[in-house]
């Protein structure tokens, strides 16, 4: 009767022991965890190179000095350049990255960020002047997303859409191709959705795939990515996908 009482009571103090033990496991794996999703070292998304074999960046004067060679040996086959914002501002590393991405083998396009303070003509003038148009340069893109308080204090849907529309076809009239429109699920929702949809859609989502509501083009999978290649305030960079295989994106860049 002794032994049996004791046995018990030994399994009871080794059951105390060990559930600490197994919580303390438990939140280091979970800190772990967290910890390499934040830094980068492991990604929410990870689409299949074989379901999309066409991959890409984005990128602006957060990353800093670009070594171009560098960063186009590392299985992309395109990138997109921040160029301007709003009626007047551009970004600062534009000119030589839009530059040297030119002397690679990447497919390069130029982006905006548009302003709901901003007249579609006096951006698409901005941004006109200030790219140009190189021979094999990607539809240029227009990033459409809240900033500041706009969240919380959304801009009327009917002014942005009209203001938006005159930009894009001051941008189809000057390059000859729809625009690209980025953005994220929600904005989309709110301003672009059953509007614009003759337009390829590059969506943000970098938690899940994007919304089977969306037909997209391009897929902003995270923004935690690592790459070698630049050196600038900003650790990460913007990975992307194309909805396609590569006879597909050939066709659409051209």
């Amino acid at each position: 009767m002794e032994r049996i009482i004791d046995r018990n009571g030994k399994k009871r103090r080794i059951t105390l022991i060990a559930i600490p033990g197994i919580l303390l496991l438990f939140v280091i794996g979970v800190l772990g965890y967290g910890f390499c999703i934040y830094n980068g070292y492991l990604l929410l998304n990870n689409p299949s190179k074989k379901q999309y074999p066409v991959s890409g960046i984005d990128l602006s004067h957060y990353q800093g000095e670009v070594d171009w060679p560098v960063l186009a040996q590392q299985n992309i086959m395109f990138a997109y350049i921040k160029a301007t914002e709003g009626s007047s501002h551009t970004d600062a590393r534009f000119a030589y990255n839009w530059e040297e991405s030119g002397k690679t083998d990447l497919a390069a396009g130029a982006y905006h960020f548009f302003s709901f303070d901003s007249s579609g003509d006096t951006q698409a003038d901005h941004f006109i002047h200030t790219v140009g148009n190189r021979f094999g340069m990607l539809p240029p893109a227009v990033d459409v997303e809240y900033y500041a308080d706009k969240k919380s204090n959304p801009p009327d849907p009917e002014s942005v859409r009209e203001q938006l529309q005159i930009m894009l076809d001051r941008l189809e009239e000057y390059y000859h191709k729809p625009p690209v429109l980025y953005s994220t699920e929600d904005v989309w929702e709110t301003y672009l959705k059953g509007h614009f949809d003759e337009y390829p859609l590059w969506i943000r989502n970098v938690v899940t795939k994007p919304d089977s509501q969306a037909d997209w083009c391009f897929w902003q999978y995270t923004n935690r990515g690592r790459l070698n290649g630049y050196a600038g305030e900003e650790t990460f960079i913007d990975l992307n996908v194309f909805y396609g295989d590569i006879e597909s994106w050939n066709r659409w860049r051209h």
